[in-house]
C-alpha cells in the first residue's frame, strides 16, 4: 500500500489535468481515446470547438500548465453559464484543483464534498476523494488552515473527519485502507492510545493482507501498552496487548523477537502483578480482609516471581491474622510461610495467632 506524501498533491493534479486535456483536444490535433473496462482503450469523440465540453477541456490545460488563477477565473464563468450541465461534476473537481492550486485548499473542500454527495455516480467521484485525502494527510501532517491570509490554525480535526468520510464511501479500496491507517496513525502521534489502538485494529480487521500489516500490529501493541495509566486504572488495553505479543510469538517468531516481544509481555505482567496488589490493598483500607487475601491469592498463583509478589508476601501477615478461621482452615490458599521462606530469605515463620512474626 502506497503512503502518500503531501508534496505530491499539486503533481498529483497536475498530471490529472494534463490527461483530461489531452483527452478533449480537438480533432485535428490527434484522436481520443479514454481507458476503458478491462483496460482497454476505447475511443471517445471529440468535443466540437467552442462547446462548453471544449471550453472545460482548456481549463484542464491550463490547470496542468499551472495557471491556476486563471484557470479559477475561468471554470467559475463556465459554471455560471452552464449551471444545468452534465460535465459539472468535472467542473466541480476543477474549480477545486484550482483552489488548491492557488492554496486554497480548505475551500477547495467544498466543492469536493458537493461533488461526492450530490454525484456520486460521477466518473470523477473517486477521483475528488483521491484529492480530499491528499488535502486531509497534509492536514494531519501539520499544515494548517489559513485565518486572515495566515495558516494559524490547527486542520487535524478536519483531517480526521475526512479520513472517516473516505472509508465510508469508498469501503475495501485502496483509497480507504490509506485513509484508515492515515487516521490510526494521526491519533498516535497525538497520543491518543485508546481511539489509536482501536483504529489499528479495525485497520487489521479490514485489510488483513495490506503490506502494512506489520506495522499496523506493532502500532496496535504499543497503543495498547500506553493506554496503560497505572495500578489505580483499567488494564483492559494490557491484557489486549498481551494476547497480540503472545500470537505475534507464535505466528511470526522472527518479527516478535526483533521487536521484544518477551521483555514487552514480561513488562506487561509486571504492571497486572503491580494492579492486583493495589487491588488488594484497596479492598484492606475499605476493611475488608478476605477480598484483600483472595486478591493476593490470585496475585502468587499467576505472577510468582513478579515484585508485586514479594511485596504481597511482605503485608500478608497483618492481613492473615483479621481472617475468620473458617478462611484460614481452606485448603486452597496458598503456603504463605513456604513462600514466603522461597522468596524472602531471612523472614521469621507467620504466627497467625497473635499477628507476629
Amino acid at each position: 500500500m502506497s503512503r502518500p506524501h503531501p508534496a505530491r498533491l499539486l503533481a498529483h493534479l497536475t498530471a490529472y489535468a494534463a490527461s483530461m486535456a489531452l483527452l478533449s483536444l480537438p480533432a485535428t490535433a490527434q484522436e481520443v481515446y479514454r481507458l476503458g473496462p478491462n483496460d482497454t482503450w476505447v475511443h471517445e469523440a471529440t468535443p466540437a470547438p467552442g462547446s462548453p465540453a471544449a471550453q472545460l477541456a482548456q481549463v484542464r490545460i491550463l490547470l496542468a500548465e499551472g495557471r491556476f488563477s486563471r484557470a479559477l477565473n475561468m471554470v467559475n464563468r463556465w459554471m455560471k453559464r452552464h449551471p444545468t450541465s452534465p460535465l459539472l461534476p468535472e467542473a466541480y473537481l476543477a474549480r477545486g484543483d484550482a483552489l488548491v492550486g492557488v492554496g486554497d485548499e480548505y475551500e477547495a473542500l467544498y466543492d469536493y464534498e458537493f461533488l461526492v454527495r450530490k454525484y456520486p455516480g460521477s466518473e470523477v467521484f473517486g477521483i475528488a476523494l483521491e484529492h480530499e485525502f491528499e488535502i486531509a494527510n497534509r492536514y494531519a501532517h501539520g499544515l494548517r488552515k489559513k485565518l486572515f491570509g495566515l495558516r494559524i490554525i490547527d486542520a487535524t480535526d478536519e483531517a480526521e473527519e475526512l479520513f472517516i468520510r473516505i472509508q465510508e464511501r469508498l469501503p475495501g479500496s485502496g483509497l480507504a485502507e490509506n485513509a484508515g491507517l492515515a487516521l490510526a496513525d494521526l491519533y498516535f502521534r497525538q497520543r491518543r492510545m485508546i481511539l489509536a489502538a482501536d483504529a489499528y485494529a479495525i485497520f487489521l480487521q479490514r485489510y488483513p493482507r495490506s503490506t502494512e500489516i506489520g506495522m499496523a500490529r506493532r502500532r496496535l501493541i504499543y497503543a495498547n501498552i500506553a493506554t496503560f495509566k497505572g495500578p489505580e486504572f483499567d488494564i483492559v488495553g494490557l491484557k489486549e496487548a498481551k494476547i497480540e505479543l503472545e500470537q505475534l510469538k507464535v505466528r511470526r517468531p522472527a518479527e516478535a523477537e526483533r521487536i521484544g516481544a518477551g521483555a514487552l509481555i514480561h513488562r506487561i505482567e509486571e504492571s497486572e502483578s503491580l494492579k492486583l496488589l493495589t487491588t488488594a490493598r484497596w479492598y484492606l483500607t475499605d476493611g475488608d480482609p478476605i477480598a484483600a487475601e483472595f486478591t493476593m491469592r490470585s496475585l502468587v498463583r499467576r505472577f510468582p516471581l513478579s515484585a508485586a509478589t514479594v511485596a504481597a508476601l511482605e503485608e500478608i501477615p497483618s492481613i492473615l491474622k483479621q481472617l475468620p478461621e473458617s478462611i484460614l482452615e481452606d485448603d486452597s490458599m496458598p503456603d504463605y510461610e513456604q513462600l514466603r521462606r522461597d522468596l524472602i530469605p531471612g523472614n521469621a515463620s507467620i504466627n497467625v495467632a497473635s499477628g507476629a512474626e
